[in-house]
């Protein structure tokens, strides 16, 4: 009986699939009770949200330096067509769930940017989430205050 070998591959590579049928690269991400699906191609720089521009849908500046990050770091602002839809959760949890989403679409465009992406932190999922209220108490850790008589 021949001796078989099954090559094993690194926990952190993801299989990459490559564009749709339209060229579109995908990336998912997700924050809190946030959901973004984000499409990635070549273009002209267009980027929007929820069919809204990038900067009517994205109001704060801390936010939009957030995002413009993902760019600097990757070398890619105005180059890329960015499509995303954005749900669940409130505006920080949204730009944090884009953020995830758009640096996994631009792993899936080009394999190379993933170095940069990981060293910034892009790749990595925030998995906190807000901690559920106690019965009995008025909050997750909010006691009633303790009387004495």
């Amino acid at each position: 009986m021949p001796e078989t070998t099954i090559e094993s591959t690194p926990a952190t590579s993801v299989a990459l699939r490559g564009p749709d049928r339209y060229g579109w690269y995908w990336g998912t991400g997700r924050r809190k009770a946030a959901i973004a699906r984000v499409r990635v191609k070549s273009g002209k720089g267009e980027f929007t949200v929820n069919d809204r521009p990038f900067e009517e849908f994205c109001v704060d500046v801390r936010d939009r330096q957030m995002v413009g990050a993902v760019f600097e770091s990757t070398s890619t602002k105005g180059q890329l067509e960015i499509r995303a839809t954005t749900t669940g959760g409130g505006t920080t949890g949204q730009t944090g769930a884009l953020i995830l989403g758009l640096a996994r679409a631009l792993r899936e465009f080009n394999p190379n940017l993933e170095g940069a992406l990981r060293e910034q932190g892009f790749l990595t999922r925030d998995a906190r989430r807000v901690e559920r209220k106690k019965y009995g108490q008025p909050g997750a850790r909010r006691r009633f205050q303790f009387s004495k008589r």
